[in-house]
């Protein structure tokens, strides 16, 4: 073997086992079936007893972010290759410690989302399911932290929710 050919050959040898694949992988670890191109997320409307008034908008935009961000599947109203939908089922807002004044030392904050996901390409892959999430907040002024706290528990549902479609956890 001359000089050149065993260039070549360790050239190619590294470049042909990164580029063999079981499928389309990514780093967030999910692993979307090469024919899923598209995916519909409908609205998610807040049924919880304790209603926030943009709750839902701000559930379903969270959803719809999280997808954009961590795969290359384009978002579609309708005829998509999987659809997530569901509801806000419960939003709370309960002390979990509480000092011997009877303030709340700590407040959890709390939403469930009933979630049914169903992919038209796999039918086994299609769930429905709860998925509940909180935070917790240290002090009495929940209040001035409630939005964010919000913007955390949304970013930890959907997380689970994209990786229960996705990545089959």
């Amino acid at each position: 073997m001359n000089i050149i050919s065993k260039k070549v050959f360790w050239i190619l040898i590294p470049f042909i086992l990164l580029t063999q694949s079981c499928g389309i992988y990514s780093f967030t670890g999910a692993s979307i079936p090469e024919a899923m191109k598209t995916v519909s997320v409908q609205f998610f409307e807040n049924n919880a007893p304790l209603v926030i008034p943009n709750l839902s908008q701000q559930f379903t935009e969270a959803l719809k972010e999280r997808i954009r961000n961590q795969s290359s599947l384009s978002i579609t109203r309708d005829n998509a290759d999987g659809n997530f939908e569901g509801r806000i089922t419960d939003y709370s807002i309960k002390p979990v410690a509480v000092t011997g004044n009877e303030i709340a030392e700590a407040t959890r904050i709390s939403i469930t989302v009933s979630v049914k996901f169903t992919n038209a390409l796999d039918n086994e892959l299609s769930f429905e399911q709860s998925f509940t999430r909180f935070t917790e907040v240290k002090g009495s002024n929940v209040q001035s932290q409630e939005q964010t706290q919000i913007g955390l528990i949304n970013k930890m549902l959907t997380e689970d929710i994209f990786n229960r479609a996705f990545a089959n956890w």
